[in-house]
């Protein structure tokens, strides 16, 4: 814990933070760091903001680093790849269920040149990333806002905006959905439904486990609040903390199903 400095540190249950990874504020102690629960934090990750947060089941792979003035706020079921820059000086926020792939940089300022000898070219404003974004990997994502559902093939360069369920490619990285189609296509809630139950099934048969407390639900309303129910209309799940339901989650990240908590 000597590379973990925080004056208010929160940390989740079954949390794995490497024991090269570095921690702390700019200057010394960090004021604020939140990680959720089930969140693995690799080898030489440099943390190196005031205040941080990552919800549950993430994980930030080795030799990341993630800096800033500003915060810097992760949500849950977050892929941060080996090699990637998180640049926090403007201020950052990445939604729920995003990727970011390998020796990507995600950046919120653009500045160096000297403003006294008349350099223009300075910006630094906050990079939004929504819901769902998927930066495939050798990415470089200029101080932008990214929809939910938007994505970056590998080796992209944005340098504008993402809108919603678009796709993009190329240096620098144009909008190229009509021709490849949208990363996501429409799904009934009913399809969703019949799905997930089969996925709970497949858990269910490879982990040998019929008693459990894992109930699947179509609709917010038909939440059952002292079990692990599971909502496929909003994907999000009555959070008991149980070692049955971190094992099932496990199971369906990262490419089965992403769910957050539900707040009441």
């Amino acid at each position: 814990m000597s590379n973990i400095r925080v004056k208010n540190l929160k940390i989740g249950k079954n949390v794995v933070i490497e024991n090269t990874a570095i921690i702390r504020g700019l200057n010394g102690l960090a004021e604020n760091v939140y990680i959720g629960d089930n969140t693995y934090i690799g080898h030489d990750v440099q943390i190196i903001c005031d205040d941080f947060s990552i919800g549950d089941y993430s994980k930030i792979h080795h030799h990341t680093n993630i800096h800033g003035y500003k915060p810097c706020k992760i949500g849950h079921n977050a892929w941060i790849g080996q090699y990637c820059v998180i640049d926090s000086i403007g201020g950052t926020t990445i939604g729920n269920n995003c990727g970011i792939g390998a020796h990507s940089q995600l950046w919120s300022h653009i500045k160096y040149g000297d403003t006294l000898d008349g350099c223009r070219i300075f910006s630094e404003s906050h990079f939004t990333v929504g819901y769902d974004v998927w930066c495939v990997g050798h990415c470089i994502v200029s101080p932008i806002t990214a929809e939910d559902k938007s994505m970056a093939l590998v080796g992209s360069v944005v340098t504008k905006d993402m809108k919603h369920n678009n796709i993009y490619a190329g240096s620098p990285a144009k909008n190229i959905t009509d021709k490849a189609g949208n990363p996501f296509k429409n799904v009934t809630i009913e399809d969703k439904h019949q799905k997930m139950c089969e996925y709970l099934k497949q858990f269910e048969s490879l982990t040998n486990t019929k008693d459990h407390d894992i109930l699947i639900v179509k609709y917010k309303q038909e939440l059952v609040l002292d079990k692990s129910c599971f909502c496929v209309q909003d994907r999000i799940y009555n959070k008991m903390g149980t070692d049955v339901e971190q094992k099932f989650m496990s199971f369906l990240l990262p490419d089965k199903a992403k769910f957050t908590p539900f707040k009441q």
